[in-house]
């Protein structure tokens, strides 16, 4: 399992919780937007306040520098993602439930596809402690995979190694997210659906490869 660092605190003037909550989901919202259409470095904060309907003192109370923005776009879809994660089927052992799960991950880049190609492009851009933060949030998405195939392991509905586990949970993180970095190319060929299938199909293929080696 990673090893989990404490969620990082965006220093605030403001007290009152639930208001910090929905004016940093405004920022988050206005952000994406912004750096989808302009990259993180031209986007100026001045910009950002305007887009989030602030002023640029009121968007100051609820962050102190620009890659604070960046720092709460990246865990606020870290969070959404591991949401929607932990509704998958993790302990039933089945090739259906891996399948289904595979499905619904990939499914979550395509609903989230601005988002994550912006994290990804622009994470290089956090400080040392919120890029070591965002990486370890990458791993439990991994880790999520892990325990699923470890199901289908015990279960006897798959075979392999503790050491091909780990490979092949990374492999299918990496695959879901292709279709984020790689959807200019890949939609010309295939719709959501087709990619999932394709791609499943692939992985299963390769898994039972392993199996007869």
């Amino acid at each position: 399992m990673p090893n989990n660092r404490d969620r990082l605190r965006v220093e605030t003037s403001v007290k009152d919780e639930s208001l910090i909550e929905v004016r940093r989901q405004q920022i988050v919202r206005a952000s994406v937007k912004l750096f989808k259409e302009k990259g993180f470095h031209r986007t100026t904060t001045r910009e950002i306040a305007k887009a989030a309907g602030f002023s640029i003192g009121t968007l100051y109370e609820y962050i102190r520098t620009k890659e604070d923005v960046l720092y709460l776009v990246c865990d606020s879809i870290f969070n959404e993602v591991m949401k929607r994660l932990s509704n998958f089927p993790k302990s039933s052992g089945t090739k259906e439930d891996l399948t289904e799960a595979i499905r619904q991950y990939f499914l979550l880049i395509d609903s989230m596809f601005d988002e994550f190609t912006i994290m990804y492009q622009e994470t290089k851009s956090l400080p040392k402690d919120a890029m070591h933060y965002v990486l370890d949030k990458e791993l439990e998405m991994v880790a999520i995979f892990e325990t699923i195939l470890r199901g289908c392991v015990k279960s006897g509905e798959i075979q392999l190694t503790e050491e091909a586990v780990y490979l092949a949970a990374n492999h299918l993180v990496v695959q879901g997210q292709s279709w984020a970095f790689r959807k200019w190319a890949i939609q010309k060929h295939y719709t959501i659906e087709q990619y999932i299938e394709l791609q499943t199909t692939m992985f299963l293929q390769g898994i039972i490869h392993f199996q007869n080696e």
